[in-house]
This record gives C-alpha cells, sequence and structure tokens, in this order.
C-alpha cells in the first residue's frame, strides 16, 4: 500500500509571512485573505508545488528555528529546489528573502534559510 504525502507544514511565527517568502521564492500564489487580518490566522496555504498537493505555514509563537548543520535543534522538514543556474538561482532567493548559510557543504547545491530560520537547497538541475 502506498500512502500519499497531501501536505507539508511549516511552523513559524507568523505564516502570512513566511508563505509571502516562499510565493516571492517560487512564483506560488498565496490562498486569498479575504477580510481576514494577517495576525488572525493560524494557516496558511499556498498552491501546487510541483509534486507536493500544499504547503502550509502554521503560527506558532514557540516555534524554535533548526539549526544547521542539524546540532541542537535538527530540521524537521527540508525543502530542495531545482534551479538550472546556482548563481541566477542564489540571486532570486536572496532579493526573495532569502540568508545564505554560511556552511555549504557541496558545490551541485547551496543552503539557505527562509526568513524564520528554515534551512532549503537550491539544487543544481540537470536538464
Amino acid at each position: 500500500m502506498r500512502t500519499p504525502i497531501p501536505t507539508r507544514r511549516l511552523d513559524c511565527p507568523d505564516p502570512v509571512a513566511l508563505a509571502t517568502f516562499y510565493s516571492r521564492l517560487t512564483g506560488l500564489d498565496v490562498e486569498p485573505l479575504g477580510d481576514f487580518k494577517p495576525d488572525e490566522f493560524e494557516w496558511i496555504e499556498l498552491g501546487q508545488w510541483l509534486n507536493i498537493r500544499r504547503s502550509r505555514s502554521r503560527r506558532s509563537p514557540t516555534n524554535v528555528a533548526p539549526t544547521w548543520p542539524p546540532e541542537r535543534f535538527p530540521s524537521k522538514l527540508h525543502l530542495d529546489f531545482l534551479v538550472p543556474d546556482l548563481d541566477e538561482g542564489e540571486q532570486h532567493a536572496l532579493a526573495a528573502g532569502a540568508t545564505k548559510h554560511e556552511y555549504q557543504p557541496g558545490t551541485t547545491f547551496r543552503v539557505y534559510l527562509d526568513p524564520v530560520g528554515h534551512p532549503f537547497c537550491l539544487v543544481l538541475s540537470n536538464d
């Protein structure tokens, strides 16, 4: 039996801000806020992420950012994004609000942190 994984969830103190960052990074739309104020959201969704059905960010005031490389607080979820060019991908990620991590263990990928501190990688695609 195969069980699909329907969602990915990132805990954070401000779901709208984190969803906005990933929207800038990926080009996906953040769901409309309607009449709600940003601080009234407990979670928010982005559209389809390739094979991932949806991405959720949930409000978590006690969230502790993971560390990279994993030490005291290992990452709970790690996202990889394929890019055709690492330098161009880096420029885009930094403009979206990412921070390049000082520890870079490879040459075909680069490690970044989102505004909350979740690590993610830009990975050089083979295409």
